[in-house]
């Protein structure tokens, strides 16, 4: 999975990206979307940066695989994680515009804009890998 002789400035960024996404998929374990899924990404970039690291990236995986199949095994919860996407999505705009919001701007606004497209994209990817484990099992 990673190579022990990694460039140093490779290694760091691999890291500080791993990091970031580890540190994104915790703040949305909060909410009903696959949070899981940006924590085992993050992890094997992780893994890849401090090879100490590797023996802790299958039980995330197979953990981000559960929760990716939880979170879209109804329709409730498939209408709940829409329901933050979007709701991320306003608040980002909202930060953007109104200067009487605390932390207001967009880098505040951005951030939550970021956070619901991720959302998205991690919920369609879920349901994309439902349908085809289901279409496999039949």
């Amino acid at each position: 999975m990673a190579n022990d002789n990694l460039h140093p400035v490779l290694r760091a960024v691999w890291a500080v990206v791993g990091g970031l996404l580890v540190a994104v998929g915790i703040a949305l374990l909060v909410l009903p979307g696959p949070g899981l899924l940006l924590v085992f990404a993050g992890m094997v970039l992780l893994a890849r940066a401090v090879p100490a690291l590797r023996h802790h990236v299958e039980p995330v995986r197979v953990r981000a695989m559960q929760a990716a199949e939880e979170s879209v095994s109804s329709w409730w919860r498939i209408a709940g994680s829409t329901l933050v996407g979007l709701g991320l999505i306003g608040a980002g705009v909202a930060w953007g515009l109104v200067p009487q919001l605390p932390f207001s701007g967009w880098s505040t606004g951005g951030s939550l804009i970021v956070s619901g497209i991720a959302l998205f994209a991690l919920l369609c990817w879920s349901y994309r890998r439902l349908r085809r484990l289901r279409a496999a099992r039949r």
